[in-house]
């Protein structure tokens, strides 16, 4: 066995097959050309490479049109980025739309690949898209001429010519740019995102597919690879001129927010590599349809001085934290909901006996309080065991933020003994980065190769957990604990007007953003303090869904009474914004404030500063995190609380009407773009 060294050729003679037969499935062709990277010394044992190749096929299958396929993955296993390379005889089906494939590069990259590696592995998927590069591999007479053709692709210097855009693949031909509407066709530019699990092929082929679609249509598309090869984010003037956004993607948009309010089409990596034409009529398309999918949340505004490149660690910061609030929200809305419906059954003092009543009784074997009881007792303990996971879901994707995968235990357990020594959601925040950037740490240590693939699975989650456990429960558990409770007893505390400028805060951050980090900060606030038995976290749960209510009926309410100042799809918009704010949807009034934002968010942050204020003047609690007024019977002085929603909306109409008819904005649309019909209104 041979043993490679730093400068290794990526591809080499040993690792090619020609005209072979490896079996009927993909799974045998995997398993044959892990067989032959690890006889090459590329990689410690075939096992491990085949499982962690056909573990990335389970997500998607790696078969293309037109005869490709390429099983990729990133392994402890890998010792050197390798490319293993079978011309089968019989064809193999890998997927692909078109029938099975006769050539098939198996890609292994390292766990930790430098992006010098992934660059080269990434420049032969972008060569695959190529006609004459996959001809000419089907003609090839001998392995050596193989690798000098992948050679040629993946090193520049070595063939110029491979720096040219990439032509389109064979199997998008049928694909005519006549099927961009007539309507799209003046000259114009869409954006795109590409990512797949692993980041080594998908994502640029699918970059590549996409621009030659746009060379044929007509169409500048630009492309943001989110890849493991590195990726420069897309200019913020670039995305604001943009007519929509493709997301071809298996994996989270990294800085989705940045295209709030686009029109949108969203897939699967592969559709952009099968039907790139497709898409990108579909694109063109929504952007002349008012009705169409847009991107959520708050857009990065131009002219920040965030560099395009790197982030700054307070932006890394902010969206790790955001990722574990994301990830941990289902559980409180499930959670609430059911605790809420189980008041509606069994009666509030359902939380004394519940657990008392599950465990002692069943449908057979009712309570006193009947089935109502029973039922309520039910749900209300299913919504209390959901809760529960809260902190601890918290604290675990926090971690997974900052460590992957290797993270989720020591964040977990993290979370856990943040619950258990009473440390609560603070505990949870400081376990969670605490685990996170342990297990970083560890993951960057220096390990014999023959353990390599327990670090992920084993020494990382053992020792972090470790660490982070005893960090938790030695040193900051008390403190956190006394935190915690220090601020719990000053809610409780807080009467008059202290009450009211918490009410008032609370309303200006839910409206700031509309599901931006600033709104999600004080619903997370709400959220993570909720208790049925703490009546101060009842009233700001209350104060934040009522004021996050408010801007979505407000803009419903403005371009009703004055519809003349609005376009028509706005108008549109205010119909669909009625059950939206209704139900607590603050997304509602995005495409307002994406056309006109200096007039309408401050306008909807004082509505929402005046339901939030009167919220908390008129003690109104909430006892479930969302629903909107769809869940009337979790809310105390219900009658305040539409009175309050009711007040908020007011104002925020008649600002955002007053500053539409008084004070002129760039953003706002012209003359032209109103209805004329509606000029008399």
């Amino acid at each position: 066995m041979s043993t490679p060294t730093e400068d290794q050729q990526i591809i080499a003679e040993d690792l090619i097959l020609l005209d072979a037969d490896l079996g009927e499935s993909k799974e045998a062709v995997i398993e044959r050309l892990a067989g032959v990277l690890a006889s090459a010394g590329r990689a410690t044992e075939t096992d491990a490479l085949r499982d962690a190749a056909l573990a990335r096929e389970a997500q998607s299958a790696t078969g293309l049109p037109g005869g490709i396929a390429i099983p990729h993955c990133r392994s402890e296993a890998v010792t050197s980025a390798s490319l293993g390379f079978a011309r089968l005889n019989p064809k193999v089906d890998f997927g692909a739309p078109d029938g099975p494939a006769d050539l098939v590069f198996l890609i292994a990259a390292p766990a930790g690949a430098g992006s010098a590696h992934m660059k080269l592995l990434s420049s032969l998927a972008r060569a695959l898209v190529k006609p004459e590069f996959v001809t000419s591999l089907r003609n090839a007479s001998s392995a050596a001429e193989i690798v000098t053709l992948v050679d040629g692709v993946i090193n520049p210097a070595a063939k110029p010519a491979s720096t040219t855009p990439a032509a389109a693949p064979v199997s998008t031909a049928k694909h005519s740019a006549a099927a961009v509407p007539a309507e799209a066709t003046a000259p114009k530019h869409i954006v795109a995102v590409t990512a797949c699990p692993t980041g080594i092929a998908h994502t640029y082929m699918a970059a590549d597919s996409l621009v030659a679609a746009g060379e044929r249509a007509g169409v500048t598309v630009h492309v943001e690879t989110q890849g493991s090869s590195g990726s420069t984010p897309l200019d913020p003037s670039i995305i604001a001129g943009a007519e929509a956004v493709i997301f071809a993607t298996d994996v989270g948009v990294k800085g989705r927010e940045r295209f709030a309010g686009k029109p949108v089409i969203s897939s699967g990596v592969k559709r952009a590599i099968n039907e790139p034409d497709v898409m990108l009529t579909e694109a063109l398309r929504a952007a002349l349809n008012p009705d169409a999918a847009r991107v959520g949340g708050t857009a990065v505004a131009a002219g920040s001085n965030e560099s395009a490149g790197e982030l700054g660690w307070g932006t890394r910061i902010r969206q790790i934290l955001l990722t574990g609030v994301s990830y941990m929200i289902p559980f409180v809305a499930a959670g609430g909901l059911l605790i809420a419906l189980g008041f509606l059954l069994g009666g509030y003092e359902i939380k004394d006996v519940a657990e008392g009543i599950v465990v002692n009784n069943s449908i057979t074997s009712l309570p006193e309080g009947g089935i109502a009881a029973y039922l309520g007792a039910v749900l209300f303990q299913i919504g209390a065991l959901s809760f529960s996971f809260l902190v601890p879901a918290l604290a675990g994707y926090i971690s997974y933020a900052i460590a992957d995968r290797p993270g989720l235990a020591p964040g977990f357990t993290a979370g856990a003994v943040a619950v258990l020594v009473g440390a609560g959601f603070i505990g949870g925040l400081v376990g969670g980065l605490i685990a996170g950037f342990v297990a970083l740490w560890i993951s960057k240590w220096k390990i014999p190769t023959v353990l390599r693939g327990l670090m992920p699975v084993v020494i990382i989650p053992l020792f972090a957990t470790l660490i982070v456990g005893a960090i938790m429960f030695l040193l900051l558990g008390k403190p956190l604990a006394a935190i915690t409770s220090g601020l719990t007893d000053w809610l409780n505390g807080l009467s008059g007007s202290s009450v009211i400028i918490l009410g008032i805060i609370l309303g200006l951050m839910m409206c700031f953003d509309l599901g931006g980090p600033v709104n999600k900060a004080a619903y997370a606030f709400a959220t993570a303090g909720l208790s049925v038995t703490d009546t101060a976290s009842l009233r700001i749960m209350a104060a934040v869904m009522a004021a996050g209510m408010v801007p979505p009926l407000a803009m419903a309410l403005a371009s009703t009474v004055r519809a003349r100042l609005f376009t028509e799809a706005e108008r549109e918009n205010g119909k669909a914004a009625w059950f939206l704010g209704a139900a607590f949807i603050s997304e509602g009034a995005i495409p307002f404030a994406a056309a006109d934002p200096f007039r309408v968010i401050p306008s909807m942050m004082a509505g929402g500063a005046v339901t939030g204020a009167m919220i908390m003047a008129f003690d109104v609690t909430l006892s479930a995190p969302h629903g909107g007024i769809f869940v009337f019977f979790a809310i105390g002085n219900i009658l305040w609380f539409i009175l309050s929603l009711a007040a908020g909306t007011i104002v925020s109409a008649f600002l955002v009407v007053s500053a539409k008819q008084f004070v002129k904005s760039k953003n706002a649309p012209s003359d032209a773009e109103l209805d004329p019909a509606l000029a008399t209104v």
